[in-house]
C-alpha cells in the first residue's frame, strides 16, 4: 500500500495524540504536521505536547514513525544575507525544530530552501550552505532535512533541481539532506508533469532519486512555469487527476510519503475523500460540495 496522508494540526488540547487522530479520521498512512505555528517561533514545550500517547497510536495503528513528516516553519530563510539578525535567528529556529523533531522520532523535515530578496542566486544559495553548515554541525539528530522544490515566486531558491543539488552538494554534510518534491511548485516552476517520467529521469541525472524523500501532492492552479505557488484540489487544477494519481503510484516512488497540501473546500477538510479517490484512483467530481 502507498504511503499516503495529508497535513494535520498539532495543537491543544491534543497535540502529538491529536495529529495521528486527524490523520487516522483520513484513514491515512501518513501524515505532517508543524511543532507549532508556522508564521513564528512560539512553541509549547515538548513535555506537554502528549508525545508518548502519539507514539502509541502510531503503533497502535501501523503507521510507522518515518512517515510523520515535520514541517518546518515559514519564518526560516537560511538565504537572507540582507539582515544578519534575521539568519542568526533562521539558524537558531532550524536546530530548534530539529530536536523537537526527533522527540517525535520524525526522521524527516521539509524545508523551504529561503528567498535571496533580490540579492542574487549565487549569493543566497551560498548563504544557505553557510546556513546548513553551521546548523548541522553542531545538530546531534539524525533528522534528513528536505529542502522543498519550489515555484520561483519572487526570489525564492531551489526553483531548478540544479539550484538545489549546489545546495545539497555545497553542504559539508550532504547526508543530512533530501528532496521534498511538491507537484504544485514543480509545475509552477516549468517542469511539465504531464510527461513525469522524464522530469524523473532529470531529478535522477541532477540529484539522484535516492535523495527524494517527501512528494507534497498537490494540483495547481497555474499553468506550466507560471511561479505563483497556488495549490488547488487533486483533479481540479491544471495538472489533472490522472497524472497526479500516476505520480501517487510511481513505481520508483513506491516507498516514498505522499502528502497532500490541499485547500479546504466550503471551510471542511478534503483530505479524507481526496485520498479515498488516489486509493480508488477514480476522480471525485463531487469534492466541491463538501459542506454544502
Amino acid at each position: 500500500m502507498i504511503k499516503l496522508g495529508s497535513h494535520v494540526s498539532f495543537a491543544a488540547p491534543g497535540y502529538y495524540a491529536g495529529s495521528i487522530q486527524e490523520a487516522l479520521s483520513y484513514k491515512a498512512n501518513a501524515l505532517m504536521l508543524y511543532t507549532g505555528p508556522p508564521q513564528n517561533n512560539k512553541r509549547v514545550p515538548m513535555e506537554k505536547c502528549k508525545v508518548e500517547e502519539g507514539l502509541n497510536l502510531l503503533k497502535e495503528n501501523h503507521i510507522h514513525e518515518e512517515d510523520v513528516i515535520i514541517h518546518a516553519p515559514y519564518l526560516i530563510n537560511l538565504a537572507n544575507t540582507l539582515k544578519e539578525d534575521v539568519f542568526t535567528f533562521s539558524k537558531e529556529l532550524l536546530k530548534s525544530e530539529l530536536l523537537r523533531s526527533e522527540i517525535l522520532k520524525a526522521k524527516y523535515m521539509v524545508l523551504h530552501p529561503g528567498s535571496h530578496l533580490k540579492e542574487g542566486v549565487e549569493k543566497g544559495i551560498a548563504s544557505v550552505i553557510s546556513g546548513l553548515n553551521e546548523v548541522l554541525k553542531e545538530d546531534p539528530t539524525d533528522v534528513t532535512i528536505c529542502l522543498e522544490t519550489m515555484a520561483g515566486k519572487g526570489s525564492e531558491l531551489g526553483v531548478s533541481f540544479e539550484e538545489l543539488r549546489e545546495m545539497i552538494f555545497g553542504c559539508a554534510y550532504p547526508e543530512r539532506l533530501a528532496v521534498c518534491f511538491d507537484t504544485c511548485h514543480t509545475n509552477d516552476a516549468g517542469y511539465d508533469l504531464q510527461d513525469f517520467d522524464k522530469v524523473l529521469e532529470e531529478f535522477d541525472k541532477v540529484i539522484g532519486l535516492d535523495r527524494l524523500k517527501v512528494v507534497h501532492l498537490n494540483d495547481s492552479k497555474n499553468p506550466v512555469g507560471a511561479h505563483k505557488d497556488r495549490h488547488a484540489n487533486l483533479g481540479y487544477g491544471t495538472i489533472g487527476f490522472e497524472t497526479l494519481c500516476s505520480i501517487a503510484y510511481h513505481p520508483a516512488l513506491q516507498e516514498v510519503c505522499k502528502i497532500l497540501e490541499t485547500p479546504y473546500v466550503n471551510a471542511h477538510a478534503p483530505y479524507g475523500l481526496e485520498i479515498e479517490s488516489i486509493r480508488r484512483k477514480e476522480f471525485n467530481s463531487q469534492l466541491m460540495e463538501l459542506g454544502k
